[in-house]
């Protein structure tokens, strides 16, 4: 019931030395969301800016005595949750504090530090404070259900620097409940309903074993997570991590989220190895009983931090909605394979 659609054609334009040129374009609609994306492999022979070496931290990258989200200053700086769900006001595991959002985007909006430090370069934190901030999230969402059981669209981001949206620099994740669906949610909740009607099957469970026997874009597993290239990616090197089987928050392990966290690291590391310091995550969650819709984490690199650097969007994506790259999935997959081994993966351990 899947497709795996591409249509390949040539754009011919004739060089300023006068040379005729076709230029091969590919067009994909991706089986999951229905949604096309061009690649125009030309523009890998553009030169972009900023990103031949991983730029410069930002120049407040050093500022910990104006962030409220330092140690020194969580306390007194940050809001703290309300009664019913906290006592405490703030919820704490290991290096991790959870508060709620000053600038709610729903109900339930909230804030999970990860690492005391204030600025932690992409792909430098460490596998236990992205796993105790996951679980922090974990816990805050399960204690949103128990006091609104219609809070059932859910949702954990992390927007890292101000090129992928961040305001603050100091890392955390943003967590998220509501009682209305996001674009996304509402969409992939139709679809997988739809499609478990039709083939008796779970959508996310075929698509991962239509993309590991292909191997194509299969980048590897950490834990019971597995990690692929998108098909037809709307970012730029965008990676999914999908947790077969698992439908629901209450489902997913302790072991599962420090295989996440992982498997989030070495997504960072890899885009760190492009020169890129930006990027977006997000893991969608839907608790309304069913069990169509499996548990993905994407993740996409952004444009970088930095002077003179162009943004990732252009017209084309903002403005007819078509994702424009020039990387293939498949080169994205082959060149983030090496970040899933062991034997290059120095930084995982606990300090740094």
């Amino acid at each position: 019931m899947l497709r795996f659609d591409r249509e390949r054609f040539h754009s011919r334009i004739v060089l300023p030395d006068g040379a005729p040129a076709d230029r091969l374009i590919e067009i994909r609609t991706h089986p999951i969301t229905g949604r096309t994306c061009r690649i125009t492999y030309s523009r890998g022979e553009e030169r972009e800016p900023g990103a031949e070496t991983l730029p410069a931290p930002p120049p407040f990258a050093g500022e910990r005595d104006k962030c409220p989200f330092c140690p020194a200053r969580v306390s007194t700086s940050t809001p703290r949750l309300p009664p019913e769900l906290c006592a405490q006001g703030r919820m704490t595991r290991g290096t991790s504090t959870l508060f709620p959002n000053l600038f709610p985007y729903g109900r339930y909006s909230a804030v999970s530090l990860f690492d005391e430090a204030h600025f932690v370069e992409i792909g430098t934190a460490t596998l236990q404070s992205y796993t105790d901030s996951l679980l922090n999230c974990r816990d805050y969402l399960l204690r949103v259900l128990a006091y609104d059981s219609e809070a059932i669209f859910m949702a954990i981001t992390q927007n890292h620097l101000p090129s992928a949206g961040g305001s603050m620099i100091h890392p955390h994740l943003q967590v998220q409940a509501d009682r209305t669906p996001a674009n996304c949610q509402r969409f992939l909740r139709g679809r997988a309903m739809e499609y478990r009607l039709e083939t008796g099957t779970r959508l996310l469970s075929d698509y991962l074993q239509y993309e590991k026997r292909s191997g194509e874009r299969y980048i590897g597993a950490v834990g019971s997570w597995h990690w692929l290239a998108a098909f037809a990616p709307e970012a730029f090197f965008e990676i999914w991590g999908i947790l077969p089987g698992v439908s629901s928050l209450r489902q997913v392990l302790d072991d599962d989220w420090r295989s996440l966290a992982r498997g989030i690291l070495n997504a960072q590391k890899f885009y760190r190895s492009l020169g890129r310091n930006g990027y977006n995550l997000g893991l969608l969650l839907l608790e309304d009983g069913s069990d169509d819709l499996e548990l993905r984490v994407v993740l996409a690199v952004r444009g970088n931090y930095a002077p003179w650097v162009r943004s990732d969007f252009t017209g084309f994506e903002v403005m007819l909605g078509d994702m424009a790259t020039f990387t293939a999935p498949e080169l994205t997959c082959e060149r983030a394979r090496p970040f899933w081994e062991d034997r290059v993966l120095p930084m995982d351990a606990e300090s740094r």
